[in-house]
């Protein structure tokens, strides 16, 4: 029998556009079988040791963290670990507002380090809609045979590097073949980052279901 992957899936309620405490058991839900067993937490010192963990899957929009838990976090996947982000993850400008008034506040760049994890990061994302993700490299044990995507979703326009791998690009009228899937190493770890995953609706999609187990698989098997 195949070992359990152990996966920590943290993420915040911070913002009422992307609560955690909505999505986790959507996603716990699409990633959990015999072999894939997740811890889902929004306390962020769990990042300062993960040696209990394989995979990180990351659903935090503020991406503010403290030096032990970058640290930890940093070190897990170049010493080896597995690190998905999942939609908000790429946010690394959005933070925590200081006026209770305020929704949400921004910092100027994105954290360099996170950035520099995940390849890529979020600019901005027109009003949520209707739109395909299309697989454009299929040998990847990601997405091999994987269909094509149809979903309802925040649709993310990102600043991507081109030393990744992109596996899925989002068609979308307004903001055609942006990169929406990819992978890179990150020291001895792997990196997937997947665009989508703001709605209910795409979480339990059966087909992102699949995509999100597979890309847990992937990162664990470092």
């Amino acid at each position: 029998m195949e070992p359990t992957t152990a996966v920590l899936a943290i993420g915040d309620n911070r913002f009422p556009f992307h609560r955690f405490e909505k999505m986790s058991p959507h996603i716990q839900d699409a990633l959990e079988t015999r072999r894939i067993d997740v811890t889902l937490t929004t306390d962020r010192e769990e990042l300062a040791d993960l040696s209990a963990y394989d995979v990180v899957l990351d659903y935090l929009t503020d991406s503010t963290l403290d030096d032990a838990q970058r640290e930890g976090l940093l070190s897990f996947v170049e010493n080896g670990g597995g690190y998905v982000g999942l939609h908000c993850a790429s946010d690394l400008t959005s933070t925590e507002p200081d006026d209770p008034d305020e929704v949400i506040d921004s910092r100027d760049e994105p954290f360099p380090e996170l950035r520099e994890l995940i390849g890529g990061h979020f600019l901005t994302h027109p009003e949520k809609s209707t739109y395909d993700v299309r697989v454009v490299d299929s040998h990847h044990p990601i997405t091999a045979s994987l269909p094509d995507l149809r979903v309802f979703d925040e649709p993310y326009v990102l600043d991507v590097d081109e030393d990744v791998r992109v596996l899925a690009r989002m068609d979308h009228p307004d903001h055609a073949d942006m990169p929406a899937l990819w992978v890179q190493d990150h020291g001895d770890g792997r990196v997937c980052y997947c665009s989508v995953g703001h709605t209910v609706s795409t979480i339990t999609d059966p087909d992102v279901g699949e995509l999100l187990r597979r890309t847990v698989r992937w990162v664990a098997d470092a």
